[in-house]
């Protein structure tokens, strides 16, 4: 294999990015087509200040799962109004399914994401889920996003827990490259680690590190700030070029296998992704210092840090294993760290994850000094 890496072809984030779209469309093609959330049609859109009429950009409103049923919908929809620009606005699946439908046409896609909760607009490859949420399958696309616009009004808006998702899915990104890198393991466009992906990959960690925190504190306050200028852009774009052109491993093949819990349904992709961060890391044998300073991090931004925080806390063993297994299915991306990998590897992994978490907890309930500076009172 060659080394490979990929990228958006134009990538635009500011304030009041979205004015840029009907410009864009036009530059790609004739006849554009906007799939968005219902949420988004109703709150976001009229605010945007375009025209969104059938004679410019018609709308077409997201029925909320990337699954065969809706891409078979879409791919008939532009037949029929004979689209040849789709664009995809709103969260990871309504991306996605744009971003299917519009490479099973052959037609360009552009992304405006309208939360920050994860690395998909940038990327060249989409989730699909069954009808009930369930993972299924990872799909390639032959480019990535002619563009992405990410409007830094629209994300400062939008609820701070989706903030928090995309700083987990984020939080993968350096650990996985770097798993791959050591493994020589294949990256998400089919060749090896380019010293660019790894570089991103890495200088997306230390970003998150420096900016997380008072980005989240920008966006419970809905305004815009550099750390939430700096937050928005790690989760995006450096995200999703570090994943894609550095590899998946152990954290994101962990999420796949949890979906198969239906207690876990109600949890975002990266709150899932956080919590499979922090088992790889056991299962990869990580120091402690950098295990603390993960653990640190999510908690101090609100990720999930044991197995009750995805609502797995009452799980039975025999459970997990059923999440475990689904991880170790051949061809997913655990296999892209050291040794070989079992489905009791990643159990005891998830549950020594779960452990130092509540213990953290614990210990932290049990200090009476930490607890009064916690809640703001001094001696």
């Amino acid at each position: 294999m060659y080394r490979k890496a990929v990228f958006p072809g134009k990538y635009i984030q500011g304030v009041g990015a979205i004015g840029e779209l009907p410009a864009l469309i036009k530059l790609l093609g004739k006849q554009g087509l906007l799939l968005t959330s219902p949420s988004v049609h109703n709150k976001v859109l009229p605010h945007c200040g375009i025209d969104l009429s059938a004679k410019a950009i018609p709308v077409e409103i997201f029925r909320g799962e990337c699954c065969e049923n809706e891409l078979a919908r879409m791919s008939a929809i532009v037949v029929r109004k004979h689209v040849d620009v789709l664009v995809g606005m709103g969260g990871g699946k309504t991306i996605d399914t744009a971003k299917i439908a519009a490479d099973r046409a052959n037609i360009p896609v552009i992304v405006i994401p309208t939360i920050a909760s994860t690395d998909a607009p940038c990327s060249g490859c989409a989730v699909c889920y069954s009808q009930d949420g369930i993972f299924e399958a990872v799909y390639y696309q032959k480019t990535n996003p002619a563009a992405v616009l990410v409007d830094l009004e629209i994300i400062a808006a939008a609820p701070t827990r989706f903030l928090v998702a995309g700083m987990g899915d984020a939080l993968s990104t350096w650990f996985e490259a770097r798993s791959c890198d050591r493994t020589r393991s294949a990256n998400e466009c089919g060749g090896y680690s380019t010293t660019v992906g790894l570089h991103i990959a890495k200088f997306c960690y230390e970003t998150l590190l420096a900016y997380g925190v008072a980005g989240k504190v920008a966006n419970e306050q809905h305004i815009v700030t550099p750390a939430l200028d700096h937050i928005v852009e790690a989760n995006i774009l450096l995200s999703g070029i570090g994943f894609e052109s550095a590899g998946l491993a152990a954290a994101h093949a962990i999420h796949n296998g949890l979906t198969a819990l239906s207690e876990t349904h109600a949890f975002h992709h990266g709150e899932k992704v956080a919590f499979g961060v922090l088992a790889g890391l056991q299962l990869a044998d990580a120091s402690a210092e950098e295990s603390e300073t993960v653990f640190s991090f999510c908690e101090d931004v609100g990720l999930p840090t044991t197995l009750a925080d995805i609502g797995l806390g009452k799980a039975s063993r025999k459970k997990l294993m059923l999440a475990a297994e689904k991880t170790c299915v051949p061809g997913q991306s655990v296999h892209h760290e050291a040794g070989v990998i079992t489905p009791q590897n990643v159990l005891n992994a998830m549950l020594a994850a779960d452990a130092i978490g509540r213990a953290r907890i614990s210990g932290r309930r049990k200090h009476p000094a930490r607890e009064l500076q916690e809640r703001g009172i001094s001696h």
